[in-house]
């Protein structure tokens, strides 16, 4: 392959990658997944009921995903006050995460994605094959109302219900 057919298939891998990233008003790829709680969720089931968050994290008991699932365990409440279901996700097997979540206390899911479809379809799985640290925040139409690409894991729970509450989700009656 000579130098001008490399950069070609190089810059049509890499477009080919862009379009297909997924951009606010898209719908939310569904999924299956099954949570640390004994439950599979699918973005479907919330479909005209409430407003859900994805957080995906790389790896469970790793540095920033330990601080940002202590800081969502510690700080639900300001989450739970909105009408919104809230996960974390990883491509971790379900035995890990429910280990990670009974360490930390979670008092959410955490959802395994251990065939990786579902972070394809987020388009979050990163080259060395683990999940980037991606919030998507999904409206109850079922479309994504943002991306949140620059996570703060000690301040996560307090960012996520402040940009719920910028996005419009309503308090729970």
């Amino acid at each position: 392959m000579n130098f001008k057919t490399l950069i070609t298939a190089i810059t049509f891998s890499l477009a080919a990658g862009t379009a297909m990233a997924l951009e606010v008003g898209d719908q939310a790829p569904d999924f299956l997944l099954e949570g640390t709680d004994g439950q599979s969720y699918s973005v479907s089931q919330f479909k005209g009921k409430e407003a859900v968050v994805i957080a995906w994290y790389p790896k469970a008991f790793t540095g920033g995903c330990t601080i940002e699932c202590k800081s969502l365990a510690d700080n639900g409440h300001l989450l739970k006050g909105l009408e919104v279901a809230y996960f974390m996700a990883s491509v971790d097997p379900i035995e890990k995460n429910i280990e990670f979540a009974e360490a930390y206390e979670a008092d959410f899911p955490l959802l395994s994605d251990p065939t990786k479809k579902a972070a394809k379809a987020y388009d979050v799985l990163a080259v060395y094959g683990l999940p980037k640290r991606h919030t998507f925040y999904i409206g109850t139409d079922g479309k994504i109302l943002f991306i949140d690409k620059n996570i703060r894991p000690a301040t996560s729970a307090e960012d996520m219900a402040a940009k719920l509450k910028e996005l419009g989700v309503p308090e729970r009656a």
